[in-house]
């Protein structure tokens, strides 16, 4: 079983010190899905939602969320982060969107949380918008797809 690296000889939690080790490019890409009544997936699709933009909204929360992670997630480095980008897919099949969020450094730690953290917001954004339509929408399968850099090399779900 691996080391659990944020707790100390006396098991109190801590940061990580990274500090001996050495900068690589680092990426990483979450996904996850929201899904919805016939109704308020159209009226995404149409950009028909009265709030407005709901997917360019979501972009820019999920780009935001990425940005934010170590003010949100205790023990986070603060990152110098190079890219954050947030795509989505519509699934007209089931009703749903995918939401991608790929986050890339140069450093000593990896972003797979900022990853996470900006497809999460993404996802909620979007229910915050939508949630007069719909209050049956369901956000499901966040996960980590893939991650590259570091010590531990590259990862992939």
């Amino acid at each position: 079983m691996a080391e659990f690296t944020h707790f100390n000889s006396q098991g109190d939690a801590v940061m990580v010190d990274v500090s001996e080790k050495a900068e690589t490019k680092r990426e990483a890409i979450a996904t996850g899905k929201i899904t919805m009544s016939k109704e308020c997936f159209e009226k995404i699709q149409n950009h028909e939602m009265g709030k407005g933009d709901v997917l360019g909204v979501a972009r820019v929360a999920g780009i935001m969320g990425a940005k934010r992670t170590s003010e949100l997630i205790p023990l986070c480095h603060v990152l110098l982060l190079t890219k954050v980008e947030i795509d989505f897919m519509l699934h007209e099949e089931d009703l749903s969107i995918s939401a991608f969020c790929t986050v890339k450094t140069t450093g000593k730690t990896g972003v797979e949380m900022e990853a996470l953290t900006g497809v999460n917001i993404a996802l909620l954004t979007i229910y915050d918008m939508c949630k007069a339509v719909d209050k049956k929408m369901e956000i499901t399968g966040i996960h980590l797809c893939r991650k590259t850099g570091g010590k531990s090399g590259e990862f992939v779900w």
